[in-house]
């Protein structure tokens, strides 16, 4: 297998190796082999084809995790289109400032997906962005055609200098999402540590419980390539689907923090019987992990425990813990980096930590993303040696395994997906009932962090509750999961003597 294969290169060197080999089951027990992916993703492609998608046309799209993601992922792929995946949670706001910026040819989404109305969001998004087309896909619903003419053939196989096929969307601590640029070889690259940290086999079965938009579902859509196991799809992650997890024989579950949590509690629930009796490990990353869980897990469930990693979406994967890595590196670290990977933590005079001392985590090497699409953004996120600032405080050992202790940023990681609080800090300030507010994330054991709004009222009204602070954020457009989950109100928030908002006090007394 060579270094440089395109995405589309590996699908078809995949389904070359094992035709029947079976690929994807889902909930409504559709079914795929390796071979079937690799045949429908043509026909696909050749339906987008006639649409007028090309190498090059950035194609936006925002599906659930189910088979038409996976098989449009690929077919976009055999064009060679650049592909803007959207996470399910994005609404009119986060979706309209990614098109404007990115300006695809094409917008795909469901016509209705958890009460979202896609379809009238797009039709207002395009008076911004005129050119862009909107098609509307359904289950069984995409677009289809025979075969693609001999002239689309040159996306085939590897190719000396891969493009920039894939752009990500992280939010971070500004309040509009930022889009990252990856190769297909920077998102291989990274299926290939995981790949070997976890050691899939064809025999795996692995659930794909998280939406599939997030850059961690092609890197998974990757590995599925590299090594022939099967694919479980949940649309929409639940207690309800773990007896489908169970009864399909799981043995690598994922995918954080408050996926292992709903495990564990179904499986007290179920008594001593195991719920997933053929799992060989759980994944992790994301979200930060109390280190009994991973003990917790190991114990109660099955398998070597919890197998985290530290990355983000701009660097998917940095470091990673394997299957073989002793109990307490498991519990208490992220790992150590994945082949290729450089990292260095700085401290706050910019000098390089020695062991064990806590700086800023920089990380570069060929998961790394090119750069961002805004080039405003790359000379505040890259250093002059090409390491990326991530924000993270950490530090390792001497093992070198990383330890996650806390970030520069002023964001809030809710159940592995970053929250900034400055957005909601500028929406709540508008509201006629809050004079002053600062949000903070405080340590959930369900969600990693929850957004907590501090705030102090004005004089005319007294009372405010968080039920109705929730209905204003929802009206005012914010993501349900943005919205803050705690309100505390205070006389005064405390500030240093610059006027700045003492968080670190605010964590500390409501924590």
């Amino acid at each position: 297998m060579t270094s440089n294969i395109s995405f589309w290169g590996l699908i078809a060197q995949r389904a070359a190796l094992s035709p029947e080999q079976p690929f994807t089951l889902d909930e409504q027990g559709r079914t795929l082999s390796y071979g079937q992916y690799k045949a429908q993703a043509q026909r696909t492609a050749a339906g987008l084809y006639r649409m007028g998608i090309r190498a090059g046309s950035k194609v936006a799209w925002q599906l659930p995790t189910c088979q038409e993601s996976l098989l449009l992922t690929a077919a976009l792929s055999r064009l060679g289109a650049a592909q803007v995946p959207l996470l399910p949670s994005l609404r009119e706001r986060e979706i309209g400032h990614i098109c404007r910026q990115v300006k695809p040819q094409m917008l795909i989404g469901s016509p209705e997906l958890n009460g979202f109305d896609f379809a009238s969001v797009a039709h207002r998004i395009k008076v911004d962005v005129p050119d862009m087309e909107i098609y509307l896909a359904q289950k069984n619903s995409l677009p289809q055609g025979q075969e693609l003419p001999v002239e689309a053939d040159s996306t085939e196989g590897s190719t000396d200098k891969l493009p920039l096929r894939w752009m990500f969307s992280s939010s971070g601590t500004t309040a509009d999402p930022k889009v990252c640029l990856h190769t297909d070889a920077m998102l291989i690259s990274t299926a290939f540590g995981m790949v070997a940290a976890l050691e899939l086999w064809s025999e795996d079965v692995v659930p794909l419980v998280f939406p599939f938009t997030h850059v961690g579902g092609v890197i998974w859509l990757s590995a599925f390539m590299l090594s022939g196991c099967r694919c479980l799809l949940v649309e929409s992650f639940s207690e309800q689907v773990i007896p489908f997890l169970s009864a399909n024989g799981t043995t690598v579950a994922g995918a954080g923090t408050t996926f292992h949590l709903a495990y564990l509690k179904a499986q007290r629930q179920h008594g001593a019987t195991p719920l997933m009796p053929q799992v060989r490990c759980f994944t992790g990353g994301g979200a930060s992990k109390p280190a009994e869980l991973h003990y917790e897990v190991k114990r109660e469930i099955g398998g070597v425990g919890v197998v985290s990693g530290y990355g983000l979406t701009e660097c998917p994967i940095v470091t990673m813990n394997t299957v073989r890595d002793p109990d307490d590196k498991m519990a208490g670290s992220e790992g150590r980096v994945l082949p290729g990977m450089q990292l260095k933590i700085l401290k706050g005079d910019g000098s390089i930590a020695v062991t064990g001392e806590a700086g800023e985590i920089c990380v570069k090497g060929p998961h790394l993303c090119e750069r961002y699409l805004d080039s405003s953004l790359n000379e505040r996120a890259f250093d002059a040696d090409g390491y990326l600032k991530t924000g993270d405080l950490g530090c390792v050992d001497e093992g070198g395994w990383l330890t996650v202790t806390g970030r520069l940023k002023d964001i809030i990681v809710r159940k592995g997906e970053n929250i900034s609080a400055a957005k909601i800090e500028n929406l709540l300030y508008q509201h006629p009932k809050i004079m002053d507010v600062a949000v903070i994330g405080l340590p959930d054991q369900e969600r990693g962090e929850l957004a907590c709004a501090v705030v102090e009222l004005t004089s005319e009204d007294r009372r405010l509750s968080l039920e109705e602070l929730f209905v204003y954020c929802r009206d005012s457009g914010l993501v349900t999961q943005e919205a803050p989950e705690r309100l505390e109100i205070v006389n005064t928030l405390p500030r240093n003597a610059s006027g700045k908002v003492l968080k670190n006090k605010l964590r500390d007394q409501f924590s």
